[in-house]
């Protein structure tokens, strides 16, 4: 007879996997974030000083713009793909832990949930829909610039 808990051995591996395998996406989308962030304040800050300048032709801004705007619209679906996958992922997990004893990830959402109270409750704004405006604000930063300049 196997001892108690033997019967969970793969059930507890596989669990470890796909935890790990949710934390790795979330760290690659934090490096991503960095990434784009970096570049576009570079593009931004390359542009507001083509506004203080008389050397730098007007294309030069604008090339800048579109490529910020291109690189915000990239962002923006990558941001959400990152959601998917980790939607699906924790759908995965949560499936994986109601075959054992303690469900942490369902239990801590249920939580989180049942903790909201005002006219937001049960709207829970988790990060995924938060960043995603961020790209939206360097469209509209990028577009400004480019009036500016193009205004000058």
């Amino acid at each position: 007879m196997s001892a108690p808990g033997n019967d969970l051995a793969p059930v507890i591996e596989l669990y470890k996997v796909a935890v790990e395998m949710a934390d790795r996406v979330s760290a690659r989308r934090t490096l991503a974030n960095a990434f784009f962030l970096s570049v576009q304040s570079t593009l931004l800050s390359v542009a507001a000083l083509s506004l203080f300048t008389g050397v730098r032709p007007w294309p030069v801004p604008v090339v800048f713009a579109l490529v910020g705007v291109v690189l915000s619209g990239t962002w923006w679906v990558q941001l959400r793909s990152y959601r998917d996958l980790n939607r699906a992922k924790f759908a995965v997990i949560n499936e994986i832990e109601l075959q054992l004893p303690v469900q942490p990830f369902g239990s801590e959402w249920q939580a989180l949930l049942a903790s909201r109270t005002g006219p937001l409750r049960g709207r829970y704004a988790d990060l995924g829909s938060t960043e995603r405006i961020v790209p939206g604000v360097f469209v509209l930063l990028h577009l400004l610039l480019m009036a500016g300049r193009l205004l000058a």
